[in-house]
């Protein structure tokens, strides 16, 4: 185990060495109400870790845990939220680059594992804007999904649910913060 755990900071090191890596993460909070009941918080926690490829391209993977709503295309089987953990990687295109804002698209897949009761599957696009605060720094937000989400919830009670198309809702904002190595 020991060597293993070295193994993974000498690769760490070797790679932030290169300039080219970025560690940061998200946050977001929301607030939802289901079918006439009370609203509930949500929440997502998403660090992340990256990797430029070049000035245009970068691929990196978000590893978090939240809370939300089983929420897709009016699937009533579920009115509550419940907590989550998700893995989703991705490859990023920036197309606008200046000295203080950059504005790029996440193209990437996500799985989520709903404790106890679904899980979701998604492939689409993320618009985001990064904010670069200094060197080192980056403020940034993403907005908005593009894509292909499926359900599938656990059991036979309820067949899987699956949508196509952009959804804006306010548990799609997340804003963070990078540090460029």
């Amino acid at each position: 185990m020991k060597k293993f755990f070295m193994t993974l900071a000498a690769a760490i090191v070797a790679v932030s060495a290169s300039a080219q890596v970025y560690m940061g993460g998200s946050v977001g909070v929301g607030s939802v109400k289901i079918a006439g009941g009370d609203a509930e918080t949500t929440y997502k926690v998403l660090p992340e870790i990256g990797y430029n490829i070049n000035n245009n391209w970068a691929v990196g993977a978000y590893l978090g845990f939240g809370k939300g709503s089983l929420d897709l295309q009016n699937n009533p089987f579920d009115e509550s939220t419940h907590e989550f953990y998700t893995i989703q990687p991705y490859a990023r295109y920036t197309f606008v680059k200046s000295q203080y804002v950059n504005v790029f698209m996440d193209g990437g897949v996500a799985y989520t594992h709903y404790n106890d009761i679904a899980n979701h599957f998604a492939v689409g696009l993320r618009p985001g804007v990064a904010v670069n605060l200094g060197a080192k720094l980056s403020f940034v937000a993403h907005c908005g999904f593009l894509g292909y989400h499926n359900l599938d919830p656990d059991g036979d009670i309820v067949d899987s649910s699956s949508a196509f198309g952009l959804d804006l809702s306010g548990e799609n904002i997340t804003f963070g913060l990078y540090y460029n190595f």
